[in-house]
């Protein structure tokens, strides 16, 4: 399977994209774990990657898809992947086109988990106390917020005209939106 995971930050993806990697074997690739894994170890991507994260902006482009094109085709991901965090603009959507393409598959479903955005806000002032990440103040919460809604909710518009979204609602326990994942994408089959 060939999927994404899409939704505001701070809508669960990361929670459920464990879940949903687990069941069908295969690797969960989120970006913000590699940029946070950059910015923590000091490397030249990590550095410029920062100056992005820390004021709620998407790291460009190039840096992303370069990144993620070396992921996908790695040993683990031969059977298929998840994607968190990628695509975000309408650009990466062609990029990642591109890079599937050439893996010989197509992309199989894309879900996307919705969720009221005032309570992500408290959800994720939430995590950043209780994991101590200075990225997630509220200012910046909200920025990404609205990042989200115009550059990144467009592409689900794009992946619906394709027949590939599977919206579930995000909100409530962890164990009852994956059961809800998991009807959703019950009818999908893998390219």
């Amino acid at each position: 399977m060939r999927l994404l995971i899409m939704g505001p930050p701070g809508a669960g993806k990361g929670t459920q994209a464990k879940f949903i990697a687990d069941h069908f074997s295969i690797p969960a690739i989120s970006t913000g774990d590699i940029f946070r894994a950059n910015v923590s170890q000091g490397t030249p991507l990590g550095v410029e990657a920062k100056r992005y994260m820390d004021a709620g902006e998407y790291v460009p482009d190039e840096v992303t898809n370069r990144m993620v094109s070396n992921r996908i085709v790695e040993s683990d991901a031969e059977h298929g992947f998840l994607l968190d965090g990628y695509p975000r603009t309408l650009a990466q959507v062609e990029e990642l086109d591109g890079m599937i393409k050439q893996t010989g598959h197509q992309l199989d479903a894309v879900v996307v988990l919705t969720v009221d955005s005032e309570e992500i806000v408290q959800r994720l002032l939430q995590r950043a106390e209780i994991e101590g990440r200075a990225d997630d103040t509220e200012d910046v919460i909200r920025r990404r917020q609205e990042v989200y809604a115009e550059q990144t909710h467009p592409l689900i518009e794009v992946y619906k005209a394709r027949g590939l979204v599977h919206e579930v609602d995000g909100l409530g326990e962890v164990d009852d939106v994956t059961k809800r994942i998991f009807a959703s994408l019950s009818e999908t089959s893998e390219s």
